[in-house]
């Protein structure tokens, strides 16, 4: 029997939860005997301190996005030392992991954020702790927090990011083009055809938070529009409550969705979606092969994230649709444009790169080797 122990950070819904989660699933289907734990940092070491932290987060991005955004580019993008020490949160969290850790006793750890990560190696590094350790990127890039050296293996979400951990130094036989992790019950669908018909639908999201400009979004369109869309509020029972109330002909409000299975069938029944670039969402669109709009990014990592994903054609710059007096017709312009092919031909080249086993079956393979190497 082996045991595997998971490290998300904060409380909150987020993709770091649903990478380990969807991890969690797909391990257990292939070995039911194995032990799965998930351990979330800050909760485990300052108890209900973590809301707090997580309460002061949400309303720095939610009212001070720009001073969030300009000292997360500061911290931890912008590369100042050779090897950056991060001393505060190895104060407060380096025995405690240490601690996790040896009660634990896992064969394998994953870390979906990067604050375990940077601790984790710290302590391989020191030879303080020896369990092997995967690092499971959950964005579209790769920033100065994360541990490298003596991480054992490293799970990209794009080509662009093995290349970058190349030029760090790490071996290409550790890197592996997985995609950010999705559920297994997220399966491939095929692809509704372009044609024009009487009516279409549309996905909305506001994150699993529901916070950001959609609320906005949704003014812009008209109870006569050519599209219905399903309105997904998150976490923010205020909106859903409010777009129920209103009533409005073209709405299909939802409130958070945790499974999975439900949001497969959620995808299947619409013909793109808006949203921001969660990397987790992205990630199951593209595997979809869904049309992404994106209208919003928050603060930090989203804001990055648009920026490679964009780069690479695998979403649509759609940040400018105050501009438009209706956003409806603007998107199905796009629908029926040129655009969405070589849109559809990005997603196939994008899924063509990465490797073609599951993150799972990766880590399951991962843990055999360690037993041959004893």
């Amino acid at each position: 029997m082996k045991t595997v122990l998971f490290l998300p950070l904060l409380q909150i819904p987020s993709g770091h939860h649903q990478a380990a989660d969807a991890l969690k699933e797909d391990l257990l289907a292939m070995a039911p005997q194995w032990q799965c734990h998930k351990v979330e940092l800050l909760s485990s070491r300052l108890g209900q301190a973590e809301k707090l932290i997580s309460s002061v987060y949400l309303q720095w991005i939610r009212h001070f996005p720009k001073t969030y955004s300009i000292l997360y580019d500061q911290a931890v993008i912008r590369q100042k030392k050779a090897h950056l020490s991060f001393r505060y949160y190895e104060i407060l969290f380096r025995r405690h992991i240490k601690n996790v850790v040896q009660r634990i006793q896992p064969d394998l750890i994953v870390c979906t954020h990067a604050l375990p990560s940077y601790l984790l190696n710290k302590l391989k590094l020191n030879k303080e702790i020896a369990n092997p350790v995967v690092n499971v990127y959950t964005d579209y890039f790769i920033h100065h927090l994360w541990g490298i050296e003596a991480i054992d293996y490293h799970f990209v979400g794009h080509p662009y990011m093995k290349t970058k951990l190349m030029e760090k130094g790490v071996p290409e036989s550790r890197i592996f083009v997985t995609g950010i992790p999705i559920h297994p019950y997220i399966t491939i669908s095929k692809r509704k055809g372009q044609t024009e018909r009487l009516r279409y639908s549309g996905l909305i999201s506001g994150g699993s938070l529901g916070i950001g400009a959609f609320t906005e979004l949704l003014k812009k369109i008209s109870p006569n529009d050519p599209i219905d869309y399903y309105v997904l509020c998150g976490k923010n029972e205020q909106i859903y409550k409010q777009l129920q109330n209103e009533n409005h002909p073209r709405f299909i409000p939802l409130p958070y969705i945790s499974s999975r299975q439900e949001m497969n069938d959620l995808y299947d029944q619409v013909d793109f979606i808006l949203t921001k670039p969660g990397g987790v969402t992205i990630s199951e669109c593209l595997y979809k092969r869904l049309p992404i709009f994106i209208y919003d990014t928050l603060p930090g990592q989203e804001e990055m994230n648009f920026r490679i994903l964009k780069q690479y054609d695998l979403i649509f710059n759609f940040l400018n649709w105050k501009a438009f007096s209706n956003i409806s017709y603007k998107l199905l312009h796009i629908l029926h444009s040129p655009q969405i092919e070589h849109y559809f031909n990005q997603v196939e080249e994008y899924h063509r790169q990465l490797s073609p086993d599951r993150p799972a079956t990766l880590l399951y393979s991962k843990l055999a080797s360690f037993d041959n190497k004893e």
